[in-house]
């Protein structure tokens, strides 16, 4: 029977251990090194007391006076036990030059040989030797005792081994005492750091982190969505490919760590990844893309960050603009249908009437207003696509009792526009030009998806039929594309609005289309004017290098 695979300690666990292992080690070792150097400590402090024991014996003049005396050991016993009873040393031994004890804490062996040796105190030096002598091994210390220039006596003061081993015996049941303190206190806080580490890393081992930051890693990197973090200070904690792409950040520019307003992005859009709270499914404009923005924070007690997801509608809002424009040639085309079935009935009539000359005379004249524009268009904009879009437009706009016309000036040759130049860009700027001039001249007191403002009133709005002026026009350096109206016009203080995002006098859901013309002239290297035209109304002029795509800036 197979048996279960065991799961691998949590990382957490597996820190713990190591730091109980550690600490464990440094404990041990700071005790062995207090021990090694205790005991250092406490040979070297027994040596200076016996030396100085020693010394003080030698020098001392009741100790000269008695070795002159026939008996020395008389007095020189009591004073050496009383020294070594207030030193608390183990012996102090003072003896002739021929090495014949005088005192001894055995009083039996006074008058013995002193069991060591003597020759460098002899010479006049003090010294210090181990040596096993009747009390056993000792620490000892033997000095000269002079009189002028004469030694006559030795003495050795000395304190046992097995002394200076209790002492450091004593001192390391107080380090074992501190050590274990030591040891149980960094096991605690080693204990309590990587429970607080278990909860964050929620029990999980380093192979599974290191999974997870690899499948974190690949879905970042993978998911067509930008995803952008922020925290606290409104900082970028984390940004993929596709956020980098949207927010039109170079790859090799250095993202994390960087504030919301230090990207350069459109004020519209830094409000929202600035704002407090949710937002849900918003429109904003990059310089080359439309982006929807969702937003939530992250809250936790505290304001800890924000979560902010961006979708590429640029594609979206293109095919929209499209849509609405099929929608619009199909209204035109059911409306003109209804009308040419009102005329061919009228027609009908004149010859079922007998009037076959006034028939014959109405149907021509139809057909000379129909195939006016159709001709000039053809004739002068040898381009498919905006031949189309300039027919399809003129349709609409009678509809809606607004008449397109062609400037005489208008010319483009086949072949003259790069396959570079997008005909989808053209599309959106000459389509979203002409609807906003169309609304201005139809309405004659403002542009509805551009956004003007009621201005003056001119001579053609007060009498003549609304209309709107187009030019197309290109030559070896650049495409110009021009669309003037009858309508109110802008005013100069609404001038730099009209190109924002959202700003429309139609309501929410509107002001779009502007926004778009200048984004596309300018992911095109193009520049989008605004001023009066000489009706009265608004004229907009983009122009597009064919040549040097070099950018220009956007005016308005």
């Amino acid at each position: 029977m197979r048996l279960p695979r065991t799961r691998p300690r949590s990382l957490a666990g597996q820190l713990f251990a190591m730091q109980v292992v550690l600490i464990a080690a440094v404990v041990a070792g700071c005790a062995v090194f207090a021990y090694v150097s205790g005991s250092a400590q406490a040979e070297q402090t027994a040596t200076r007391q016996v030396r100085a024991a020693a010394v003080a014996v030698a020098d001392s003049p009741s100790v000269r006076e008695a070795i002159r005396t026939p008996n020395p050991s008389a007095a020189l016993q009591p004073y050496a036990e009383q020294v070594r009873r207030d030193t608390g040393i183990a012996f102090v031994t003072i003896m002739d030059t021929e090495r014949r004890r005088w005192t001894h804490p055995d009083a039996s062996l006074i008058g013995e040989t002193f069991l060591g040796h003597t020759e460098e105190a002899l010479a006049g030096e003090t010294f210090t030797e181990t040596y096993t002598g009747t009390l056993g091994p000792s620490i000892r210390v033997v000095t000269p005792v002079r009189d002028g220039d004469r030694i006559i006596g030795l003495v050795s003061a000395g304190i046992t081994v097995d002394r200076v081993s209790s002492q450091v015996r004593e001192q390391l049941g107080a380090l074992a005492l501190a050590a274990g303190g030591a040891l149980a206190l960094g096991g605690l806080g080693t204990y309590v750091i990587n429970a607080r580490l278990r909860r964050h890393t929620h029990g999980m081992n380093a192979a599974e982190l290191s999974r997870l930051h690899d499948y974190h890693q690949a879905t970042l990197h993978a998911v067509r969505e930008g995803l952008l973090m922020l925290d606290g200070q409104r900082r970028i904690a984390l940004i993929n490919d596709a956020g980098r792409e949207l927010l039109g950040i170079a790859p090799e520019t250095e993202a994390l760590g960087r504030t919301v307003d230090e990207l350069a992005l459109p004020a519209p859009l830094t409000g929202a990844l600035l704002a407090s709270e949710a937002r849900v499914d918003e429109l904003h404009l990059t310089a080359e893309r439309v982006v929807v923005v969702n937003t939530r924070p992250v809250v936790g007690g505290e304001r800890r960050g924000t979560v902010v997801t961006l979708r590429d509608h640029t594609e979206l809002q293109a095919l929209t603009g499209e849509l609405d424009s099929e929608r619009g040639f199909t209204q035109a085309l059911r409306s003109q249908a209804h009308e040419a079935a009102n005329r061919l009935h009228t027609v009908v009539s004149l010859i079922e009437l007998g009037r076959v000359e006034e028939a014959v005379e109405f149907a021509t004249a139809e057909l000379e207003l129909a195939q006016v524009l159709t001709d000039r268009v053809v004739g002068a904009v040898e381009e498919p696509v905006l031949a189309a879009l300039l027919l399809g437009k003129a349709a609409q706009a009678n509809e809606r009792g607004v008449e397109l016309e062609l400037a005489e000036d208008s010319l483009i040759d086949d072949g003259a526009l790069p396959p570079s130049l997008a005909q989808r860009d053209l599309v959106t700027i000459l389509g979203n030009l002409i609807d906003n001039a169309v609304d201005a001249a139809s309405e004659g007191d403002g542009h509805g998806a551009a956004g003007t403002v009621p201005a003056q009133r001119t001579a053609a709005q007060g009498g003549g039929r609304a209309r709107v002026t187009v030019t197309a026009l290109a030559d070896d350096r650049e495409l110009l594309l021009r669309v003037s109206d009858t309508g109110a016009g802008i005013g100069p203080e609404e001038a730099d609005e009209v190109f924002r995002r959202g700003w429309s006098t139609h309501g929410a859901g509107r002001g779009l289309g502007l926004a778009l013309v200048r984004q596309a002239a300018h992911r095109n290297g193009g520049s989008v004017e605004l001023d009066r035209a000489r009706e009265g109304g608004a004229r907009f002029t983009v122009r597009l290098p064919l040549g040097d795509r070099t950018a220009t800036e956007v005016t308005a």
